[in-house]
């Protein structure tokens, strides 16, 4: 890493799990051991099984959420140890924005791990598996409010603008079609363009989400009271599309809203990269690195003990 350079991290979300993930991490360093054992602990039941063996369960949404989040803090600790890698700025996509809380040690870890898990087991339930859905919008330069005024009158929402060349729409299953057809008319005009269903349980970041909020709410202000809003501000919302505030009300009403709005994340990737800032990519797969390219910066991603120690014996 250059020492010049303020450093900046980011954890990916749900769609990046893989059977094996964080194993070496695991195998090799203590610290990361001994975050899987503590997962394991609060749970209760065994989190580096389900993430180094074939366990179906793995892309149970309920499940999902608390392995990532585990595997992204135990891969941060390791680098940590191994490398003295210090971020000074934080931020994730989606589920990656608890990862980011804990990594800047606005929440603890274990209660954090409690507050996913119950995330996770809402939004499945909030719409049975099979009734919603969700599409990647793939074009250049995607004009997002024209987007938003073609499905206004369909029960389908706009999720995430990831880029400038992806968004991604989520809804009513049946309504996808008629969205499709739409978007192919309107984007599909002498440019490239593909419309790609996501193999996902529920129509996350949508109005479908809504039913939960309440619920997420309670679970944040009954598991968050060791939050520690003073280092929130070096954290981007996805909600905002901004940095947190150091006010716990904002904190919390902002990771309620997260759930059934738009996830900013090209916002929060320009308040990431402002200024001379190395960023780095930490989890199981590497989706926001292609996203940090379309405004034109590196973002080295890190999946493997090998790519982290490519990337810091280098620096070093």
């Amino acid at each position: 890493m250059n020492e010049d350079k303020k450093v900046a991290v980011v954890f990916p979300g749900q769609g990046s799990q893989r059977t094996g993930m964080g194993k070496e991490f695991y195998e090799d360093i203590p610290v990361c051991r001994e975050t899987y054992n503590e997962a394991s602990e609060t749970l209760g039941w065994d989190v580096g099984k389900m993430c180094f063996g074939e366990d179906e369960r793995l892309n149970l949404t309920e499940y999902t959420q608390p392995c990532i989040v585990t595997t992204e803090i135990a891969m941060y600790r390791g680098l940590k140890e191994r490398y003295g890698f210090a971020p000074q700025l934080f931020g994730g996509h989606s589920l990656g924005e608890f990862t980011a809380l804990v990594a800047a040690e606005v929440l603890p870890f274990g209660q954090t791990l409690k507050i996913v898990q119950t995330r996770g087991k809402l939004m499945q339930e909030a719409v049975p598996v099979g009734v919603g859905g969700m599409a990647a919008v793939i074009s250049e330069g995607i004009d997002v409010n024209m987007m938003r005024q073609m499905l206004a009158d369909l029960p389908i929402d706009v999720a995430n603008i990831n880029s400038a060349n992806q968004v991604v729409i989520s809804g009513d299953a049946q309504a996808m079609p008629l969205a499709e057809k739409r978007l192919t008319e309107i984007l599909a005009q002498g440019k490239p363009f593909r419309f790609v269903s996501l193999n996902v349980s529920a129509p996350f970041h949508s109005r479908f989400m809504k039913t939960i909020e309440e619920s997420f709410y309670q679970t944040l202000l009954e598991l968050g009271k060791n939050l520690a809003p003073q280092h929130a501000p070096c954290v981007t919302s996805n909600f905002t599309g901004r940095f947190h505030t150091d006010k716990i009300n904002d904190i919390i009403n902002s990771m309620v809203s997260q759930l059934s709005n738009t996830v900013h994340w090209r916002e929060n990737m320009r308040g990431l990269a402002t200024g001379n800032r190395e960023v780095f990519e930490i989890g199981p797969g590497r989706p926001l690195r292609e996203f940090f390219k379309t405004i034109n910066v590196t973002c080295q991603s890190i999946t493997g003990l090998a790519a982290a120690d490519r990337i810091f014996a280098s620096a070093n």
